[in-house]
């Protein structure tokens, strides 16, 4: 939750404000609580919505509609404000993480709990349907776990049966990767019950796979694959609930079933008020947030500096929860805050004066673990430096937390981060996936988070109040590019070559790329998208040749640049050739063999010859006897962004203190300078380039970059 800004009103209705839960297209969404202590989600509608005559008739049509909805698991309509000089909707307020927040840090919900998910949600949305509207908008990020049970949120363009809708014209209405193929063809038909089925298939397959099931990415080839595509239900073991997911998911609205006879399908069921159908780590975090968001204002309890309440137990929580002790509202709010308390004294004891420390979480044993371990030694060599300091104003310490490329791990990794009152700052994680998981506890401990390796252009969407991403992203790599193959003589197309082998990060790389073309050259694209798994790719690279590619780009893995690279050299093409850094590792030479000379990378982290890594170079062979490995500099360079934040402090500071002087920083490292924008994303767009000379990568230098 943010704070209200001077321009937010003090009430809405019969509610006093508390703050901001986040804002939309059409408004914004309030945390409120009446006099009688009842809180609720309050959304106010926008000035340029609310003076359009015709908008206020639809959006008192769609209230009065929704006030019918009635089922435990759709949260319910408290009041609202259709003839206000900016209409508002309340609904009760729900304490609790959302099933997209759950997933990405529990990871996926077994077969039964998807199932038991499954017949509450198709029973909110049965009582939806019953009321005469479409939801239009289910997804992981509209369903909230509370002490007892789900309630899908959210109504704000649901539709009624008899109206239009309240959005633009043609827009496409809800969430790619969770639309229907109705909604996601844009061919104006319009949205019905079925809708929601499909979307609810999504929802389901989302919850026990960890992933969409048509995939991410750029949002025209996500609603394409939606419409034309078949769905990706791998990983769902259970044959009853995979052919379940499977009927929702039909192309054919009339070959789904209703809602209605999802829930009579389904045999599981939970009672009311109790959540033991979830996994132990769900539960936790249920009980986690939950408390968390009973700390709300005028509660007035007695606070320590930035506390962090301590967890209950699995068993006591559930007891708790079934007995419905948990109680939101009024005076009973700081009773349920004891009670999800551990009977043990939480204050820590005093051991003098408290260290000053930065954090690494990185995966130091898993798939990625050279890269964890060159930044971890990258941050203990600017610590070690900074130590051996004569006039260092305090002496720092470096804690070092291995998340083994693993979400459920990284999640960990993180809450003990944020409990450590130490820690004043964390360096990572190594991977976009762990990093994705992560984010929104380090944001509620407003703990520093700077990571060199995680460069996905976007992540779930959540507050990155405290989050600094230190280098270009995939999509900002793919410039240099660009400019290093089609800006010279001879070459007028590029042929890209999208594997999908390469994940999150190829497709951003490869799409980019296509996009970028036309438009920082006056060549143009041709590419080309393979499906994960694909072992020849002779017939790809000769239909590209074919097509007048007179440069190649491959975006994916080291196994398919080496195939690739072994395709065109049994071609007679002999101009230039690049790939992004992901595929960049000895498994590209070794399997490449000779083919793999001339092969060019654009990477974002530089190389100890690198005239700038000289003198942290020699520091880290004095340390660890040989030379840094790639993200080494990267490390030290952001450990040492958070050393010179902490020197311009004249005492210990808070660690929203930091954050806050981290994002004023102009800080010039060894691999960049790092200034960062309003969301907290590095401005430099520094990158370096390798080439594949004698069977080695050789550096070569900064990436060509865009004239300005």
């Amino acid at each position: 939750m943010d704070e209200l800004r001077p321009t937010d009103p003090a009430r809405i209705g019969a509610h006093r404000l508390l703050g901001r839960l986040g804002a939309g297209g059409m408004g914004v969404v309030y945390l409120g609580r009446t006099d009688e202590g009842a809180a609720a989600a309050i959304k106010v509608i926008l000035p340029e919505y609310a003076g359009d005559d015709e908008f206020r008739a639809r959006f008192r049509r769609e209230v009065e509609a929704a006030r019918k909805v009635r089922s435990p698991w759709a949260v319910a309509v408290t009041g609202a404000g259709t003839e206000e000089e900016r209409p508002w909707l309340a609904t009760a307020f729900v304490p609790g993480p959302s099933l997209s927040e759950a997933v990405t840090r529990c990871g996926p919900l077994p077969a039964r709990s998807v199932r038991v998910l499954g017949r509450l949600l198709s029973r909110a949305l049965t009582a939806v349907h019953t009321a005469g509207l479409v939801h239009r908008d289910v997804k992981p990020g509209n369903v909230l776990l509370a002490v007892d049970g789900p309630r899908l949120i959210d109504f704000g363009i649901a539709r009624s049966g008899d109206a239009t809708a309240l959005t633009a014209t043609g827009l496409v209405v809800g969430t790619p990767g969770f639309l229907s193929p109705e909604q996601a063809s844009g061919g104006g038909t319009p949205a019905g019950p079925a809708s929601d089925v499909f979307s609810l298939g999504c929802l389901l397959a989302y919850a026990a796979t960890g992933r969409p099931p048509f995939g991410s990415g750029a949002v025209d080839a996500l609603l394409y694959r939606t419409v034309h595509d078949e769905p990706d239900l791998a990983g769902i073991g259970d044959t009853g609930l995979r052919a379940l997911v499977a009927d929702c998911l039909a192309k054919d609205p009339a070959g789904r079933p209703t809602a209605r006879e999802l829930d009579e399908r389904i045999a599981e069921d939970a009672p009311h008020g109790s959540i033991a159908w979830l996994p132990e780590d769900v539960v936790q975090l249920i009980a986690d947030r939950s408390a968390e968001m009973l700390a709300l204002p005028d509660i007035e309890p007695t606070i320590a500096e930035e506390p962090v309440p301590a967890a209950p137990g699995r068993r006591r929580f559930l007891s708790l929860a079934a007995a419905g002790a948990v109680v939101v509202a009024g005076g009973g709010a700081f009773a349920a805050w004891e009670a999800l308390s551990d009977d043990e004294d939480g204050a820590a004891a005093k051991s003098g004066e408290r260290a000053w420390t930065i954090g690494v979480q990185a995966d130091l044993s898993g798939a990625r673990k050279a890269a964890g371990k060159a930044q971890e030694r990258g941050v203990r060599v600017a610590v070690e430096r900074f130590n051996s300091r004569k006039d260092k104003p305090f002496t720092l310490q470096v804690k070092a937390l291995d998340d083994r490329g693993d979400t459920g791990r990284a999640v960990k990794a993180a809450q003990e981060f944020a409990r450590d009152r130490d820690v004043l700052a964390v360096i990572g994680p190594t991977g976009d996936a762990e990093t994705g998981a992560v984010l929104g506890v380090y944001d509620e401990a407003m703990l520093p988070l700077i990571t060199v390796s995680s460069l996905a252009i976007g992540y779930a969407p959540r507050s990155r109040k405290s989050f600094f991403q230190a280098a270009p992203s995939y999509a900002v790599l793919t410039e240099p590019i660009v400019n290093r193959l089609v800006l010279r003589p001879g070459v007028e197309r590029l042929g890209v070559l999208l594997d999908r082998a390469g994940g999150q990060a190829s497709y951003t790389g490869g799409y980019a790329t296509d996009l970028l073309t036309p438009v920082l050259t006056t060549g143009t694209a041709y590419p080309r998208v393979i499906p994960a798994g694909t072992r020849d790719l002779g017939p790809v690279v000769a239909d590209m040749l074919a097509n007048r590619s007179d440069a190649f780009f491959y975006a994916g893995d080291e196994a398919g640049a080496a195939r690739t690279a072994r395709a065109l050299a049994a071609t007679p093409f002999e101009g230039p050739r690049m790939a992004m850094h992901t595929a960049m590792g000895p498994g590209f030479i070794e399997d490449a063999g000779d083919a793999a000379t001339g092969w060019e990378f654009t990477a974002p982290y530089t190389d100890a010859t690198a005239p700038a890594a000289k003198e942290f170079a020699a520091a880290h062979r004095r340390s660890f006897g040989s030379a840094p490995g790639h993200w080494a500099a990267e490390a030290y360079d952001a450990a040492g962004l958070v050393i010179d934040a902490l020197t311009a402090f004249r005492e210990r500071p808070a660690r929203a203190a930091l954050v806050a002087r981290i994002a004023r920083s102009a800080y010039k490292g060894v691999s960049r300078t790092y200034t960062f924008d309003e969301d907290r994303l590095i401005e430099s767009k520094d990158a370096y380039l390798y080439r594949v000379e004698n069977g080695r990568y050789r550096f070569v230098g900064p990436a060509p970059k865009t004239a300005s």
